[in-house]
């Protein structure tokens, strides 16, 4: 299969470009600096390009087979500058889908968006969300509406917090549950994978934790 992850150059986006890789799979890692992501590979190909640049997205999904959309901003103070950044940068990715004709869309979300809510720890519902991340999460919403809205084959990861470490594969996912409160990004990465080769998850939102 051929995927396009978009976001590679750090963090999940480049473990699940590694975990692709590792499967199998052909991998177009694109981002602003993705050579940052200090990987060769005869299956892997450097896509550099700007999340929010429509020809720059155009031009990446042409051909692939599936979409892992993983990118993020590196410091807080982007969503100041756009407070859109998830959801401007997912309808150019979905817009772009559909134009080139390519289904599989995998995105990286938050747990305690959408129906997670309910099952958030209070630190996270009471405090963090409302006042702290306010409108990453706002904008995750939007992002979330417009996954579900398109026609795409798409799946929504929502991982709890995030850590650094090597993926375990034990990690829960639950569409309508709780899991622990904190996953390692490798298994995010895994979980991400997956989700673009399989249809276990489609068309749902899952929440990860473990």
């Amino acid at each position: 299969m051929k995927i396009l992850v978009i976001g590679a150059s750090q963090g999940t986006g480049a473990l699940a470009v590694k975990e692709a890789l590792k499967r199998g799979h052909s991998v177009s890692a694109f981002a602003r600096s993705p050579e940052r992501i200090g990987l060769e590979h005869p299956q892997l190909t450097l896509t550099k390009g700007d999340f929010h640049r429509a020809e720059d997205v155009r031009a990446a999904v042409r051909g692939q087979d599936a979409v892992l959309l993983t990118a993020s901003p590196t410091k807080f103070k982007a969503f100041k500058e756009n407070p859109r950044y998830f959801s401007e940068g997912t309808r150019i990715a979905i817009d772009a889908m559909k134009e080139q004709g390519v289904k599989r869309l995998v995105v990286l979300s938050a747990s305690g968006t959408g129906s997670s809510r309910k099952y958030a720890p209070f630190v996270l519902d009471k405090i963090l969300i409302p006042f702290v991340l306010k409108i990453p999460y706002q904008d995750h919403e939007r992002q979330e509406a417009l996954v579900m809205a398109s026609d795409l084959d798409w799946v929504i990861a929502r991982p709890t917090r995030l850590t650094d470490g090597a993926a375990e594969h034990r990690y829960k996912k639950e569409v309508d549950g709780p899991v622990p409160n904190a996953i390692s990004r490798a298994d995010v990465a895994d979980f991400m994978v997956e989700a673009a080769t399989s249809d276990t998850w489609l068309k749902k939102a899952v929440t990860l934790g473990g």
